[in-house]
């Protein structure tokens, strides 16, 4: 291709227009999380070009102090629906009122005004495989198109 006929580039951010275009499964606060089980599950090309790009990452970025980062999968819940385990995980407490009423209050004792409504972040079992079954099977991983054997049709 000359100069003048390569496509222009949709944005000058495209990875920050992705990851922010919506809901995306594991993005979340500035951080996109890739479970390592499932990456190492994708096709042998797709592996081959996420390992190059991310020597280039670390190699571009490698010498900043990085810190040790701690994912811990969890999932919303509505606070009135919590174990008391639970609850102290999010800091929260629940105590009766005069009235006999549950009382939901923050950490820092402020009453949570409608806990039947109220989501918090709390710790889950992870549901991603830690191993994929794929690995020792002939088939494709789930959710990837398997390829068509074209020498037998």
């Amino acid at each position: 291709m000359y100069p003048e006929q390569q496509p222009v580039p949709r944005s000058g951010t495209p990875l920050r227009d992705y990851l922010g275009s919506g809901p995306l499964p594991a993005v979340v606060d500035g951080y996109a999380v890739l479970p390592r089980s499932l990456a190492e599950g994708m096709p042998l090309v797709w592996q081959q070009h996420m390992a190059h790009l991310l020597a280039e990452f670390h190699q571009a970025f490698g010498h900043l102090s990085w810190p040790v980062y701690r994912v811990v999968p969890s999932r919303y819940e509505v606070i009135a629906d919590l174990d008391e385990e639970q609850l102290a995980e999010v800091g929260c407490i629940v105590e009766i009122d005069a009235d006999g009423e549950l009382v939901y209050r923050e950490r820092n004792g402020r009453r949570i005004a409608d806990p039947e409504n109220t989501k918090v972040l709390v710790s889950c079992l992870d549901p991603i495989p830690r191993e994929h079954a794929a690995d020792l099977q002939d088939t494709p991983p789930r959710g990837f198109p398997a390829q068509e054997n074209w020498s037998t049709r």
